[in-house]
């Protein structure tokens, strides 16, 4: 590539500036929608409310509702987005206009992560959306295929047990082992037996790097977003350093689909018989052509790249939150594991066929989400049509917001809104379904979280067998924060460390 003057460079990027004030003027003055939006904040010509976002946007944006109201206005550069910070709002979106409001505004940076836009999250909602919604929660992520894949699950997990009993009496990172830990379960069933030994810790070390990589580029606003006239010059180059990563993970998955169907091809019998991982269930599905819209190969590659980064940062942040309460009030960890003993016993190690008998650490798990739902705004909505909200216009293709966080903590729904307190949820009607609009940390409607139940498995399993086999302490004048952090997914501002100290009768039960 040819060397550019700096003085040139300025001038061509000072230019581009100035042309793109100069549309902004014109279509403020003369060809300003003449339709009702949503009050909002004042924003600065040709910006918008670009500049004044904070990054705790979550927080921020709970704040602005405040004065604005249950459904404002933001003007991001060229575009415009809308907040929704009540359950009545979230309803009029998500249930009574679903069908208009299932579609996504896909990012830059998202797309070329995504196989350009092929994925379950990303998908128009359309046939293409409807056949890897139907794979995801009705084949890959069904109760039958998840229980095959157990064993999988529990040897990560008690790997982890391990080492932490190694580690007994010692600061640990439990953040950083929550996420490994979650990580590993993830690649394991994906593709299982096709990775062993030692290869198995490089390629988990490669994915963790990719995928850090991922979610913090996904987490940052990107200009070529608000302005596309901009897309073509990627200045923060964040499209640049995503295709990198892309590639890297796309490399992972080729190697994995050519080991995995290699060893089908030299024994022929896996066709016939069970599943034995995700990978092997999603290429003896693509192989039944027999449908309009069939799963092709960059489906699941797609279907895969959804699993690793999508469920492992959500899962581990919202287990690390879980823990961080849980050490911050005794009385919550004595409670859950006297529930514990009394099912498992302090003889045995956790199953997931116990999980079921453990209200207590079911109730745990919703409080958390109320507190931290993992994605705090959901994924954003874009409307297919024009279409009017509480006699508000919202355009087509605009960005919707629901700020599931901010209704999740409001005191007109929730008594001590800002206490964490798992008794709220034993003799509840609240559950996961998405139907009552007071708490539904994973969506409602189309588009809610294909990946419920793999949630709920991994999280439960998890936490049951950490309180189950540890006592946990702080390090001494260690002061315990459970602030936020906001992006994409919601993560704890500073990781959890903590002391394990073994609990179980039998020492070999760690091993």
């Amino acid at each position: 590539m040819d060397y550019i003057p700096e003085d040139t460079f300025t001038f061509m990027l000072v230019s581009i500036w100035a042309i793109f004030a100069v549309t902004w003027y014109a279509w403020f003055f003369f060809f300003k929608p003449n339709f009702k939006l949503p009050p909002g904040p004042p924003g600065l010509p040709l910006f918008g409310n670009l500049l004044s976002l904070d990054p705790e946007l979550h927080s921020y944006l709970a704040t602005l509702s405040q004065t604005y109201g249950p459904i404002f206005t933001l003007r991001l550069g060229t575009k415009y987005a809308f907040v929704l910070t009540s359950p009545s709002m979230a309803r009029q979106v998500l249930k009574d206009h679903d069908v208009i409001f299932a579609n996504r505004v896909l990012p830059i940076a998202g797309k070329k992560a995504a196989y350009g836009g092929r994925d379950i999250v990303s998908n128009p909602y359309g046939p293409e959306w409807r056949m890897l919604r139907k794979v995801c929660v009705f084949k890959m992520l069904g109760n039958s295929t998840l229980d095959s894949v157990y064993s999988l699950r529990r040897m990560e997990v008690r790997k982890t047990v391990s080492f932490l009993y190694s580690r007994a009496g010692s600061e640990v990172n439990i953040g950083e082992q929550i996420f490994l830990t979650v990580l590993n379960v993830i690649t394991n069933m994906m593709w299982g037996e096709t990775v062993e030994g030692g290869e198995r810790t490089v390629v988990g070390a490669e994915f963790r790097e990719v995928v850090s990589g991922i979610t913090e580029i996904l987490g940052t606003p990107n200009v070529s977003d608000f302005f596309p006239g901009l897309s073509w010059f990627d200045v923060q180059g964040l499209e640049r350093k995503i295709i990198v990563l892309a590639k890297r993970l796309d490399q992972i998955f080729e190697k994995m689909i050519d080991r995995r169907m290699k060893m089908n091809r030299e024994n022929e019998s896996d066709q016939g018989g069970e599943s034995k991982d995700f990978l092997q269930f999603l290429l003896k599905l693509k192989d039944q052509q027999d449908s309009k819209t069939p799963l092709s190969m960059i489906h699941v590659k797609a279907l895969l790249m959804d699993m690793v980064v999508g469920g492992s940062d959500t899962s581990a942040n919202s287990i690390e939150f879980a823990m961080a309460h849980i050490l911050n009030h005794q009385e919550v960890m004595e409670r859950v594991q006297e529930e514990l003993d009394s099912v498992v016993g302090r003889e045995n190690v956790v199953e997931e066929s116990h999980i079921s008998k453990l209200p207590y650490l079911l109730a745990v798990m919703k409080e958390t989400l109320r507190l931290h739902p993992a994605l705090p705004l959901l994924v954003p909505h874009s409307p297919s049509e024009t279409t009017t909200v509480a006699a508000y216009t919202i355009p087509k293709g605009s960005r919707v917001f629901v700020n599931v966080w901010a209704i999740h903590r409001d005191p007109s729904i929730w008594n001590n809104p800002l206490q964490f307190d798992p008794s709220r949820f034993l003799d509840s009607k609240w559950d996961y379904s998405g139907n009552d609009f007071n708490y539904f940390p994973f969506g409602s409607g189309r588009r809610m979280c294909a990946g419920i139940a793999m949630a709920e498995r991994t999280f439960l399993y998890f936490l049951a067998t950490l309180m189950h086999s540890f006592d946990w302490e702080l390090p001494d004048g260690h002061k315990l924060d459970i602030s936020e952090k906001f992006g994409i997914v919601l993560k704890k501002k500073i990781p959890l460390v903590a002391i394990p100290l073994p609990r179980l009768l039998d020492s070999g039960l760690y091993e």
